[in-house]
């Protein structure tokens, strides 16, 4: 506040030497009534006149003036006594404004003219007004929904009341009264979001079905679990937590984290200081010391660590399990037999002896040894022997001689004693003949053995023992060996590339298996069987092959025998369209009819006499003309110039 003094010199400058003049007043000018000047540093006026125009609205204190120097001094005290309060109530007033617009809630006044007086930031979101253009105004205009007139008028307090703010929200609110020495002063509603509430409530609603859902989940668990606080005090744990360990409920929770442990380190407590997942710890629990492995975790909760969960696992019970796993896994790795006699298809006089020999053969513990080309179905053979022996419930292991080296072959047959070689497994391994004991094993490719390999095979079959790699000691074993080759043994036996001996061993009951190209007449028949598998396995349902088709495959030579049978009907299928039903001839043999295979005979060259070969070129021409005449018997008859019922004859004694 600025003031002007006006008076003599001495008359100012004894007013201003006795009166402190504190802020906010300020001394703006003075004007000296005779013609003294002063020493003082403010603004002289010759006259009051000037004065107040320089300066309107400054405070006049001294002579001929309003105020006196005398009673200037106790006005001044008091406008600073009031200015001091003053500043006080706007203090005050900043930190309710900061208050008011601090809370959650919204907030809206009126006075007695039904005139807003207060709206809060967190009213102005909720209602889109703005406290700036709403002050002062009627609260029917800025919001007609507002019941606060109705509050004006009644003097009631209404206590959590729906109101309905815009379209889409609603809002609780209660409304008071104010007054002031009794009478009515104005209405406050003081409100809030009911959709956060609503929110709310939903979110309690479904941590409550989590937590029930997670104690369901806990509780039925298999796995003894356990969970402490942030302090390491038993928090939970599950029945089977109390099956593993003996200890109850009572005795566990609220007590301290090691109180369930018989030897070793509390892992809850590794976990709450280093805020880790420990996993794989050993330890005993219990009363009755179980050994067991418990996996570790921290709880989290918003970056601090709120507690620690163990899942604890009976270790006898995972080594129980390790054992079937290894049980099964040799099983899965070793195979049971899966074929029978039933499962060789053909029916040609060539094949049906190879059956019978085979059958005869596997009521005796004879060793077999299965010969014929690659691809005739030595390993079916073997199946089929081990199913109809005595040995059908044992084991059936297959091994390929010629898949392995030397020294794996050796372990794998025989197994190894503990430090036999670099590598090996602790506590040594067993070998497959200890595996197949009491059953059979089936030696595949026998004639591709090394020289080493056919002395252990023969004192296997002289003396039925074995020896360990890297060991001493002979064990006894009881296995029927079913031996199969597709090479010349007798030649590697004057070559001196296969022992004499064993093979005399090997060689008690000998069985040929007749190539596909041996025994024409079953082609149909295994084509139809293989068809079924080829459907299973593509996911197909190719019902059968035209006779054009089949009189195509029989006059090929196959040198892959039923192996290559299978490939060339698996690629038909594969060609030909979804709808297709019926395998045709133009489906076979499409690259090697681009190069010319077809028809060329392959395989061991043979001496036939002239008769024979009159009857195999018979058999070509007729097989030719009626693929060339798909299948029409008379059309054939007319082009090889024969009558029908010699053509009949013909195919009928060629078995077409």
């Amino acid at each position: 506040m600025d003031i002007l003094l006006n008076g003599t010199k001495r008359e100012i400058e004894h007013f201003l030497n006795n009166t402190p003049i504190p802020e906010p007043f300020n001394i703006c000018g003075i004007v000296i009534t005779t013609n003294e000047k002063t020493d003082l540093k403010i603004e002289e006026y010759n006259s009051l006149k000037e004065a107040e125009k320089a300066v309107p609205y400054a405070l006049i204190i001294g002579e001929k003036a309003e105020i006196s120097f005398q009673s200037g001094r106790g006005v001044i005290k008091r406008l600073h006594e009031y200015y001091i309060k003053l500043q006080a109530a706007v203090r005050q007033n900043k930190k309710l404004h900061k208050i008011v617009n601090s809370t959650h809630d919204g907030m809206i006044a009126i006075d007695r003219e039904e005139k807003i007086t207060l709206i809060n930031r967190r009213a102005e979101e909720m209602t889109g007004l703005s406290a700036e253009g709403s002050i002062g105004k009627y609260i029917q205009k800025e919001m007609p929904s507002s019941r606060l007139p109705r509050v004006l008028k009644t003097e009631k307090t209404e206590l959590n009341r729906k109101q309905q703010i815009g379209e889409n929200r609603t809002i609780i609110t209660t409304r008071v009264p104010m007054y002031d020495e009794g009478a009515i002063i104005g209405v406050l509603a003081v409100f809030r979001d009911i959709t956060e509430i609503e929110n709310m409530a939903e979110e309690v609603t479904n941590l409550k079905s989590i937590r029930t859902m997670l104690e369901a989940i806990i509780e039925s668990s298999n796995d003894a679990i356990s969970v402490v606080d942030n302090e390491g005090h038993g928090l939970l744990i599950n029945p089977a937590y109390t099956r593993l360990t003996g200890l109850t409920k009572a005795e566990v929770i609220g007590k301290p984290a090691a109180t369930d442990i018989s030897e070793g380190e509390s892992i809850h407590m590794k976990v709450l200081q280093s805020r880790k997942s420990v996993r794989g710890a050993r330890m005993k629990v219990g009363p009755s010391r179980r050994d067991v492995v418990v996996n570790a975790a921290p709880l989290i909760v918003d970056a601090e660590v709120q507690g620690s969960v163990g899942v604890i696992h009976d270790v006898s019970e995972m080594e129980a399990l390790t054992t079937e796993l290894e049980q099964a896994r040799r099983i899965i790795r070793t195979l049971e037999a899966k074929y029978e006699f039933a499962d060789i298809a053909g029916s040609s006089s060539e094949q049906q002896m190879a059956v019978e020999q085979a059958k005869a053969a596997a009521k005796t513990p004879a060793a077999i040894l299965l010969r014929g080309e690659s691809g005739t179905g030595k390993e079916l053979f073997a199946h089929a022997v081990h199913n109809e022996s005595r040995r059908k419930y044992n084991r059936f292991v297959r091994v390929n001689c010629a898949a392995l080296s030397e020294t794996l072959l050796e372990s794998e047959l025989f197994g190894y004693v503990e430090g036999a070689f670099s590598g090996a497994r602790r506590g040594g391994k067993k070998g497959l003949f200890e595996e197949a004991d009491k059953g059979s094993i089936f030696l595949d490719e026998i004639g591709e053995l090394s020289a080493k390999m056919q002395a252990k095979l023969l004192r296997v079959l002289q003396e039925g023992e074995i020896v360990k790699v890297g060991g001493t000691k002979s064990e006894e074993v009881d296995v029927r060996i079913i031996a199969a080759t597709n090479v010349d043994i007798e030649k590697k036996i004057e070559n001196g590339e296969f022992r004499q001996d064993l093979y005399y061993r090997l060689n008690r009951v000998p069985i040929y298996i007749p190539a596909l190209r041996e025994r024409n007449e079953d082609i149909p028949v295994i084509s139809r069987y293989l068809l079924e598998k080829l459907n299973q396995e593509y996911g197909r349902n190719v019902q059968d092959l035209s006779e054009e088709a089949l009189l195509k495959l029989q006059q090929y030579q196959w040198p892959g025998n039923v192996r290559e049978l299978e490939n060339v009907l698996g690629r038909a299928i594969i060609h030909m369209s979804q709808s297709a039903r019926i395998i045709q001839a133009a489906d076979l043999f499409p690259e090697e009819e681009k190069t010319g295979v077809i028809g060329e005979k392959t395989g061991v060259s043979e001496q036939l006499s002239l008769a024979e070969e009159i009857e195999k070129a018979e058999r070509r021409a007729l097989q030719q003309a009626l693929i060339e005449e798909n299948g029409n018997k008379t059309k054939t008859a007319r082009r090889l110039q024969i009558s029908l019922r010699s053509l009949y004859y013909k195919m009928e004694k060629h078995h077409l």
